[in-house]
This record gives structure tokens, C-alpha cells and sequence, in this order.
């Protein structure tokens, strides 16, 4: 089997055409064609589904897909390894939760390409759990996940805690409650919050089933502006948690209320599989920039 052939093969799902491949390898569309025939007689099986548009690969084709992007990375390492001074080139894929995404992702990601302006990166949003597995079936490299409390990502992964962030209750302006309230007094409150997976939510679920209180979901919504927007009209009540209120364009309708028997805190993570290769240096500044960036948040 030829590590070009499956360059191409890779190039073509990452593109969706055979056409696009070709300008991003230097080659001509029939030279793509005969490297991924070349590939399919190899392994005797077909790995594009030609009728559709844009080409998808058919279900061997994914699962040769996710593998073959695992021996290039590898063979990106070894190239690495060997050639200490060279630089830092290839893919880093790197996955981050939804809410972090929002608030701690473009200046460390900025920083990044600056520093190493020869590395690709392919970012994802998932929750932690899902990005967790990706990284346990090496589908990326890396991921900044947060976790409710003391929660722990799983043992054999290199992981730091970069900071802990405060969750607080927040409630539109015209809602009459005084400053200090109960979860009883929030009860018959519906909730506005972020996508089933979302630590906030979980952390506010298991509050309420504690006290034995009921929970009533009123909007699912991913993006924190239209949450605050829909809080701010009254709809129902949320949660925000450190400056993302105060930078929020819905903010003079909104307010915090304590609630004493609800100190929920989350805690964000950089999580890696162990690396002494091509990616050491990168995940280093990234480490630092991230650090950063929450720090600033939660000021």
C-alpha cells in the first residue's frame, strides 16, 4: 500500500471532490482517480460512493478514512521526531465544548498560528463526553472540556485544570424576586439553557433532584446571546457564569440572583493523550494561551 494513495483518499472526503483534492496535492483529477483505485484494489474494497455529490465515502471508506488520518498523523510524528529542528508542520485537531468556544478559543487560537504558522488545525465543537471519546479513538488530538466540580476527565489521559469557573442564576429584570432566593423560589420557574450534554445544565438538574424540586425546561438554545435574549423577554430564568453576562448585549434586562444552596462551580480542562512528539511544543503554548484566556473571562 502506498502512503500517497491514501493522501489522496483522505484529501478527497476531507474536500468532498476529486477536483478540489487535486488542487490541494498538485496533481491532476486523473492522477487523484488512479491513487484511489489504486488504494480500493489494495484493500479490495470501494471506498467512495461515486453517485453522490459531494463524494462521501461509503461505510468501509470511513472507517479506512479514520484510520489512514491516524498513519499519516503518525508518520507526520516520526518525521517530527527526526528532525528536531524542523518545523512544526501537519494537522492538530483539536476539540473544544460549545461554551468555551464562545469565550476562550480566538485569541489562543490566533496565537497559535502565529507561532507555528505551519500547522494545520481542524477544530470541533462537542460536549465533553463526546469529545473525551473522540480523543479516547484518537479522532483528535486534543480537547478543552469543562466538567462540573470536582469531576475529573478519565484516567490515562495527560489533563490540567486550567481554572474554575462560577455558575450563577439569572433572571430577567421585570421578574419580581428579591436578591437573595431559595430553589423553591425558583421552582415554578421555567428554564432557558444550553443543549442536553451541557455542564451547567447537569449541575443544575442534579441541584433540583436533590432538593427534590422539579425541573421545567422551557427553550433548548446553544448560543448564549439568543439564551439571554430569551431570558431578557421574560420567557424563563438561566444560568451564565463569569464575565459572559457582562459582555452580553442583553445584559441591562438581566440580573444575578444568589441563591446560597446552589454553589455550582465548573472546571475547564485541557485533556491530551501522552506526547513527546510533534505536537509537544504546540500543546505547550497552547496550554499557556488557554490559561490566559479564562483567566481573563472570569476577571
Amino acid at each position: 500500500m502506498n502512503t500517497r494513495d491514501l493522501d489522496a483518499f483522505v484529501a478527497v472526503v476531507d474536500s468532498g471532490s476529486i477536483l478540489a483534492a487535486a488542487a490541494h496535492l498538485h496533481l491532476t483529477q486523473p492522477g487523484v482517480t488512479r491513487r484511489i483505485q489504486s488504494l480500493e484494489n489494495a484493500l479490495g474494497v470501494p471506498l467512495l460512493d461515486r453517485q453522490s455529490k459531494p463524494l462521501k465515502p461509503t461505510a468501509a471508506g470511513r472507517d479506512a478514512y479514520q484510520l489512514g488520518r491516524r498513519v499519516l498523523a503518525s508518520l507526520d510524528d516520526l518525521r517530527a521526531g527526526l528532525a528536531p529542528g524542523q518545523e512544526v508542520r501537519g494537522e492538530f485537531r483539536f476539540g473544544i465544548t460549545p461554551f468555551l468556544a464562545d469565550i476562550a478559543l480566538e485569541e489562543p487560537l490566533c496565537s497559535l498560528r502565529q507561532a507555528f504558522p505551519g500547522l494545520h488545525m481542524r477544530v470541533s465543537s462537542r460536549w465533553a463526553s463526546e469529545l473525551l471519546a473522540d480523543l479516547d479513538a484518537n479522532r483528535i488530538d486534543a480537547a478543552l472540556v469543562y466538567l462540573p466540580g470536582d469531576n475529573e476527565p478519565p484516567a490515562g489521559f495527560e489533563r490540567e485544570r486550567l481554572g474554575r469557573i462560577e455558575v450563577k442564576v439569572i433572571v430577567p429584570r421585570t421578574l419580581k424576586l428579591p436578591r437573595r432566593v431559595t430553589l423553591r423560589d425558583l421552582s415554578d420557574q421555567p428554564w432557558i439553557l444550553s443543549q442536553d450534554g451541557c455542564g451547567f445544565r447537569r449541575v443544575l438538574r442534579r441541584a433540583l433532584e436533590g432538593a427534590q424540586l422539579p425541573f421545567h425546561l422551557a427553550v433548548e438554545a446553544l448560543d448564549p446571546v439568543l439564551r439571554h435574549s430569551l431570558i431578557a423577554r421574560g420567557i424563563g430564568i438561566g444560568l451564565t457564569a463569569g464575565k459572559l453576562l457582562k459582555e452580553s448585549p442583553h445584559r441591562k434586562a438581566l440580573r444575578i440572583v444568589e441563591v446560597p444552596e446552589f454553589k455550582a462551580e465548573v472546571c475547564a480542562w485541557l485533556v491530551h493523550r501522552p506526547t513527546e512528539g510533534r505536537l509537544s511544543a504546540p500543546l505547550k503554548h497552547l496550554r499557556g494561551e488557554l490559561r490566559d484566556a479564562l483567566d481573563m473571562f472570569r476577571k
